[in-house]
């Protein structure tokens, strides 16, 4: 089913899983990464920057994930991620999408939750589910960077406050993940995570989920997290793919040859990740 964030990540506590949030970069390994999700019997979240779905086109990626939604029989979301500027919001809502992310970190508090509250009216309306963002996270996003000591990690009563005074569907927080990490691995603050889940009633969301080392996840799972961003990972390993399959093939040769094999590595990166977001040996918090 084409789907919203909120109705995913609901099912997603109830059970103590989390659901990957898998960036496309290309129309190319949209396909698989549907399929990987299909094959696992999971949800997924497939989210874009605004660039991206300006260079794809909205409708196309609504049309896609739509239609693949209803054959594969799987729950599909497709996100906005990083939206700063309400136009960019209010184009995809009305071209389909079904979540979006308005990303206040970077704003004031007070100003943060009043721009965050207007695209959530509008979101509403349409029945689309909202993200919020508060704290920054490190690395970069999309050409913005965040230096290490520009890193503000997130205040639990400022979460609080936050999501009572905005009505997001789901919360990002920083807990000391990095966008566009991938040589290394973060250390996360669990006790962070803790705190803010122990005050915060809607799901919360890991930006940066390359650079998390996967023994980490499962504790990440029990304390909250339901929506877990990978982005870096699939756009290192596509490429990587591409070099090599370009570097070895004959200037003639049909360019689905080179291209399916990075599809295909995208697809089983998305199915092991899924594999440990479903979070198999965790507890169960209520029955659906």
């Amino acid at each position: 089913m084409y789907t919203t964030l909120k109705e995913v990540t609901t099912k997603a506590e109830a059970l103590n899983y989390t659901v990957g949030a898998f960036n496309a970069h290309n129309l190319e390994m949209l396909p698989d990464m549907i399929r990987a999700a299909k094959e696992k019997g999971a949800p997924i979240i497939i989210q874009t920057s605004i660039d991206t779905a300006k260079y794809i086109g909205h409708e196309n990626l609504v049309a896609v994930c739509k239609s693949m939604a209803e054959k594969e029989m799987v729950d599909v979301v497709l996100h906005l991620d990083h939206a700063r500027d309400f136009n960019d919001i209010k184009e995809a809502i009305d071209k389909g999408y079904t979540s979006v992310m308005f990303d206040g970190s970077h704003l004031p508090f007070k100003e943060n939750i009043m721009k965050t509250r207007a695209v959530v009216e509008y979101a509403h309306r349409h029945g689309v589910s909202v993200e919020g963002e508060l704290g920054t996270i490190g690395g970069t996003e999309e050409g913005i960077h965040v230096e290490e000591s520009d890193k503000v990690y997130t205040d639990p009563k400022d979460a609080l406050a936050f999501v009572q005074a905005t009505g997001v569907d789901a919360l990002a927080i920083a807990i000391g993940t990095n966008h566009g990490q991938y040589k290394s691995k973060t250390e996360v603050n669990i006790p962070l995570l803790k705190e803010i889940d122990a005050i915060v009633d809607v799901p919360l969301v890991i930006h940066g989920g390359t650079g998390v080392n996967e023994r980490d996840i499962g504790e990440l799972i029990d304390n909250g997290i339901r929506k877990f961003n990978v982005g870096t990972e699939l756009l290192v390993t596509w490429t990587k793919t591409a070099k090599q399959k370009f570097e070895e093939t004959k200037e003639n040769k049909s360019l689905r040859h080179n291209i399916i094999p990075c599809n295909e590595a995208v697809k089983e990166i998305v199915k092991h990740k899924i594999d440990i977001f479903m979070n198999k040996e965790g507890k169960i918090n209520s029955l659906v």
